[in-house]
């Protein structure tokens, strides 16, 4: 079956977060994709409303069978489904562990530029966030890691926890298996607990693949927590699931007690039916979904290299979020991104969002219709060059 991408939605008046915009205007900017998810969800969901009843639900042994069945086949990983918990999202465990798992005043590690809401689970939990930023090299437009500054992070005693993007948001990088190992190890050896947030691990378009943090040697799991879901993979963010991957024992506790401590644990009624649909129907639109993303990347690379030389796009791996190098236009990406939607209609996110060097780069949600990514491309364009 062929799956359509090529449709455009009306997304407007729907409660859609991105597109509460004026009239006229793009926003390439949250990240949802502008797509129907697999009709073999929206069936699932279906079936499930015709029941017509919506009493309590619980996160069955079928839903575990399928995260469990997911990850081996799509990703060759081995997860045992006893390690697993469901949340209702990613970033709700995140904050339920932030507060569970350390203590008031203590530090929470992050590699920067990084995704901006991890920051409301930290500062809103009372904790610190501490920064160790990404090198930058600007010869190849690449980031890598500080390791002697991570390390000196780590070794702060007030570091009690480590939030990782796996792969990372929003420069699209794919850690690779050593990378995991040695960030996991630092961390082990100053007693810091890896919350690894996995939602984007489904969309890697090219090359090697991301590597399941539950996957790594026994030794490497016994202080990390791992957070995997739908919501990005499927465009199913407001179905709400997630599932904890946890496989020390001990730590799986805590975590359960976490996410119920925090109400954060109990589905919605659509919540089960979809994941077991995304997980055991919804590989052939994935595959789809993923060529169609990885030709909207590659038309808009060719298209900024053709008309705007003086941007540069950050050649990451994964996600259908372009993060771009705008400091030969702007030191300042925010005033950028406010002249752009202003003289276009063009709606992006200014990689101030981001922190670390974010100030310079703009970050654009390729997650749309081609039509829509060249009358974006073609604003841009507009822009930067007026």
């Amino acid at each position: 079956m062929k799956y359509d991408f090529d449709t455009i939605l009306d997304r407007q008046h729907t409660n859609s977060e991105k597109w509460d915009v004026k009239p006229g205007e793009l926003p390439m900017t949250t990240a949802d994709m502008d797509f129907k998810t697999a009709p073999e969800i929206m069936q699932a969901m279906k079936d499930k409303i015709n029941a017509g009843a919506f009493g309590y639900e619980y996160p069955s042994q079928e839903y575990f069978d399928a995260v469990a069945h997911w990850y081996k086949i799509e990703h060759n990983a081995e997860a045992q489904t006893s390690w697993m918990r469901f949340a209702t999202g990613v970033i709700p465990s995140i904050t339920a562990s932030v507060n569970h798992l350390s203590h008031t005043g203590d530090n929470v590690l992050l590699m920067e530029p990084v995704y901006n809401t991890f920051y409301n689970s930290i500062l809103n939990s009372g904790r610190h966030a501490l920064a160790s930023q990404l090198k930058y090299d600007r010869s190849t437009y690449t980031y890598s890691v500080d390791w002697d500054d991570l390390e000196e992070k780590m070794s702060n005693p007030l570091t009690t926890l480590m939030i990782l993007c796996n792969p990372h948001n929003p420069t699209g990088y794919v850690w690779s298996r050593d990378e995991l190992m040695r960030i996991i190890k630092l961390a082990q050896k100053y007693g810091v607990i890896v919350i690894s947030d996995e939602i984007h691990g489904d969309l890697v378009l090219k090359g090697p693949d991301y590597t399941p943090t539950f996957s790594l040697p026994e030794e490497y799991r016994q202080n990390l927590v791992t957070l995997v879901s739908t919501s990005k993979t499927f465009n199913v963010a407001a179905l709400h699931a997630a599932t904890g991957i946890v496989a020390n024992p001990t730590l799986r506790e805590h975590f359960t007690r976490a996410i119920n401590k925090y109400e954060v644990a109990e589905p919605n009624l659509l919540a089960i039916p979809g994941t077991i649909a995304a997980y055991t129907q919804g590989a052939d639109w994935l595959h789809q979904l993923k060529k169609y993303l990885l030709d909207n990347r590659e038309y808009l690379e060719q298209f900024i290299s053709d008309n705007l030389p003086q941007l540069h796009v950050v050649p990451g791996t994964a996600t259908y979020l372009v993060w771009i190098d705008v400091s030969e236009v702007t030191k300042d990406s925010n005033a950028l991104a406010q002249k752009i939607r202003q003289e276009t209609g063009l709606i992006i996110n200014p990689g101030t969002y981001y922190h670390g060097n974010g100030n310079e780069f703009i970050r654009i949600n390729i997650a749309y219709p081609l039509t829509q990514i060249k009358d974006g491309l073609t604003r841009l364009a507009k822009a930067i060059k007026n």
